[in-house]
């Protein structure tokens, strides 16, 4: 008998593994990284004192264009470094939440390293 694979119970699980390799401190805060099918998220966040330092996703008012594609995550990546930039922050390490380093996921991450943060 075949077993459906739930691609989201894996990337649960691959995503748990890595964050316990990598935390995000003051000096080097965590950049996270959610997508769903229509939109994508980004955090920048300070596991130390468990705050969340600066947001950018597809679902601000301010957004314009298409929500699910890549130059839409590139947009995200670009406005994410800049609030990261105006309260300070240039070093993060990526966290990219157990989806696979391709498409929408590595547009954002492109887009904020265009834009000036650093990892």
């Amino acid at each position: 008998m075949v077993k459906n694979v739930n691609k989201n119970a894996m990337r649960l699980k691959r995503h748990v593994r890595v964050r316990g390799k990598i935390s995000g401190t003051p000096e080097c805060p965590r950049l996270n990284v959610f997508r769903s099918n229509a939109n994508i998220y980004a955090q920048i966040i300070d596991d130390v004192n468990g705050v969340t330092l600066a947001s950018a996703s597809t679902l601000e008012k301010d957004f314009e264009g298409a929500t699910g594609n890549t130059e839409a995550a590139k947009k995200v990546g670009a406005a994410l470094a800049e609030r990261a930039k105006a309260k300070g922050i240039e070093q993060v390490v990526f966290d990219r939440g157990g989806y696979i380093f391709h498409g929408r996921v590595a547009a954002l991450a492109e887009g904020a390293r265009e834009a000036g943060l650093k990892f």
